[in-house]
């Protein structure tokens, strides 16, 4: 089994976001039973939260869903559960850096890593901009990268 933790600030909006993408992509490609999909956020502040308004919002015009997702904190276990671990910017990389010095091995990386000339390096806290249309155009394309690269990478 292959597993993927999205994580951003607090995990109500882009991990989640990317996290109902994923599994969305995955399920629609038959890999369900393969790839395992999770979010977390670095800090606390919503911990067993629903999705932002804004979030379920626009998933919802996708027709994604993201039934029975609780924004949750990302835990010490997590470094050791997960094959890929994916952050929303720059700064999740550094605290995720901060939280350990060994990764046992998963690959940490941002989500626009995988996206080829990709626009910018981050994808913006719709949180704080507004603009969630924006954030899912990141997030989507960032996912289907994302998840080519894993089944390239694992023969899947």
């Amino acid at each position: 089994m292959i597993r993927v933790l999205f994580i951003c600030l607090g995990n109500i909006c882009r991990s989640p976001m990317a996290e109902a993408i994923f599994r969305d992509l995955v399920k629609k490609e038959g890999l369900s039973d393969k790839i395992e999909v999770d979010s977390a956020g670095i800090g606390p502040w919503h911990s067993g939260d629903a999705p932002h308004e804004g979030t379920r919002k626009i998933l919802d015009r996708q027709d994604i869903s993201y039934d029975g997702m609780k924004a949750r904190q990302i835990h010490t276990n997590d470094w050791h559960r997960f094959d890929y671990m994916i952050a929303m910017d720059d700064d999740n990389i550094r605290a995720l850096q901060g939280m350990t010095g060994a990764t046992d091995g998963a690959v940490v990386a941002r989500l626009m890593d995988y996206v080829h000339e990709a626009e910018t390096a981050n994808v913006p806290d719709p949180y704080f901009t507004g603009n969630f249309d924006y954030t899912y155009e990141l997030v989507s394309d960032g996912c289907k990268q994302l998840l080519n690269q894993i089944k390239t990478e694992n023969n899947t």
